[in-house]
């Protein structure tokens, strides 16, 4: 079957949403967005410290934003994307009101405002501790009311469409590359239907399921970054994967781990080993409120040091009505498994989080290949360098979404609809042992990326990875050749091809920068192997 949209938005989350609200009141045609799964099932959900915004003007402004974002990049962020997301904050931040979303405000109607780790002002809008779900819950509001949008829950993209699908040779030297839809598998029919569109956005989230451990759901998998790397669109810094440095250690559950929020140490959290000694001291004078990457790094020594699962982030100091009124569910979710946080230690763990690298597009948010579009997790931008500012994504997605609209509103009319796309060959079929095979596959790429291209890495490591990544593609290709494709096998193959572009960046990286640690080349004074 195919089908037509003016505008086709593969993933569902604020980047996604956002762009859909923005292009879908222009009036210029018809907007779907696509969904792997429910909408309400988005990395964006999962966010709970909050999003980074200048708002009080009496003690910040733009320069100290811009330059907290830098340092905690590692000089590696470009400086036009930086500006251009921190300036365009506040109006994001109204935009996002305007469509329903609530913030917390204090006794005098200004918004109640956290710091959090490489801030150097409270510059934090939240919702408790559960602002990602308060800005989903919005922008599902809005598009479901929004008849100009159609929503597609429970389908999967298959493939973006170029050149290459009308039998011309494409590669990465290939000139004027051009996305004309995507292929989408119906979970109905189980056939892959084709979507035709003048202009296409990836906004399909993160990559955090490729590592055994995460706090991203288990969609997570990378999906836009592999579609738009398989179809020759340039990715960028993929090797700078941020690892949360507190998810909430629990063996019960690890994919996806419950995170405990990095404002809970802007708050006044300390992290402490299991016996009560402090040792953020040895490796930031900015103890506990260090960036994400060097909280990671020093927790993972301390573990290998001591030989434990875990260390701890300590409120109990802390007003106990405080604590519970600021971070609601968490004090649930720990007092679920036996931990009463205001009495109690935490015990939390470093967990695979974000991806600071992806699809390289411009300030428009456009990609390397013409007509298609990136916004969020699985974009480049430039904003994050070498580790994310917490709490810039989502803040990056609303600004980087309305560039996107502005600009394809400002070029579609001089796009048509490709008819001459093929449809989809779906000839073959699967097996329960060739299911059973995907499965095992799945784990394995888990355990290579975690145990191989973790938060501390080595030459070895990394080529031991890339050894074993290049043995499942070739198995994984051959067997998606041969049958039809299912959810399981696309998300396999988006995760080897994840795999691969974050160890080949990895190892092109000849020094240790922001998330990127190798003990062949340290940077810093303390060793980690």
């Amino acid at each position: 079957m195919i089908r037509k949209f003016d505008f086709l938005i593969i993933g569902g989350g604020v980047a996604g949403m956002s762009y859909a609200l923005k292009v879908a009141q222009s009036g210029k045609g018809k907007v779907a967005i696509v969904c792997k799964t429910t909408l309400d099932e988005a990395n964006t959900a999962k966010a709970q410290g909050g999003i980074a915004s200048v708002t009080n003007l009496e003690v910040d402004n733009f320069e100290k934003h811009i330059q907290d974002t830098m340092i905690a990049g590692d000089y590696i962020s470009d400086p036009q994307a930086v500006e251009q997301v921190v300036k365009g904050g506040p109006a994001g931040i109204r935009d996002l009101v305007k469509w329903g979303v609530n913030f917390d405000k204090n006794e005098k109607g200004d918004f109640d405002l956290h710091r959090e780790g490489g801030h150097c002002e409270f510059r934090i809008l939240h919702h408790a501790d559960d602002t990602g779900f308060e800005i989903q819950r919005g922008l599902m509001e809005a598009v479901r009311h929004n008849p100009n949008i159609t929503i597609l829950e429970n389908h999967y993209a298959v493939e973006i469409i170029t050149q290459h699908h009308l039998g011309q040779e494409v590669n990465r030297r290939t000139a004027g590359i051009e996305c004309y839809g995507a292929y989408i598998l119906d979970p109905d029919t189980q056939k892959v239907d084709t979507f035709l569109s003048r202009v296409t956005l990836m906004a399909t989230g993160g990559t955090g399921a490729v590592y055994a451990t995460t706090s991203n759901p288990n969609i997570a998998t990378g999906d836009g970054i592999a579609m738009a790397y398989r179809a020759k669109a340039e990715c960028k810094d993929m090797e700078f994967v941020q690892f949360h440095p507190t998810v909430l250690y629990n063996p019960a559950e690890t994919h996806p781990a419950y995170l405990i929020t990095e404002a809970m140490r802007g708050y006044g959290g300390i992290l402490k080993l299991p016996n009560g000694e402090e040792f953020m001291q040895k490796y930031d004078k900015r103890l506990s409120l260090a960036p994400r990457d060097i909280v990671a790094r020093a927790i993972d020594r301390e573990m290998k040091i001591h030989g434990l699962k875990h260390v701890c982030l300590d409120v109990t100091h802390k007003d106990p009505e405080q604590t519970k009124h600021h971070f609601p569910n968490i004090y649930a979710k720990c007092l679920s498994i036996g931990i009463d946080i205001t009495k109690q230690m935490i015990p939390v763990c470093p967990s695979a989080h974000y991806m600071c690298g992806g699809i390289k597009v411009d300030l428009n948010a456009e990609s390397s290949i013409k007509r298609l579009y990136a916004v969020g997790e699985c974009s480049c931008t430039g904003l994050h360098g070498g580790n994310r500012l917490a709490s810039n994504s989502l803040i990056e997605a609303v600004v980087y979404a309305d560039a996107a609209a502005k600009h394809s509103l400002q070029v579609i009319d001089g796009y048509k609809f490709n008819d001459a796309v093929p449809e989809w060959n779906d000839e073959g079929t699967m097996s329960n042992e060739e299911k059973v095979l995907i499965a095992q596959d799945m784990l394995e790429v888990g355990q290579i990326m975690s145990n191989y291209v973790g938060i501390v890495r080595s030459d070895l490591r990394l080529k031991r990875a890339w050894t074993r990544l290049d043995l499942l593609y070739e198995e994984t290709e051959e067997l998606f050749k041969r049958v039809k494709p299912t959810k399981d096998i696309c998300e396999l193959r988006n995760m080897i091809n994840v795999g691969y572009l974050i160890t080949r960046q990895a190892i092109e990286r000849k020094e240790s920068r922001g998330l990127h640690y190798t003990v062949d080349y340290p940077k810093h004074a303390y060793d980690q192997k």
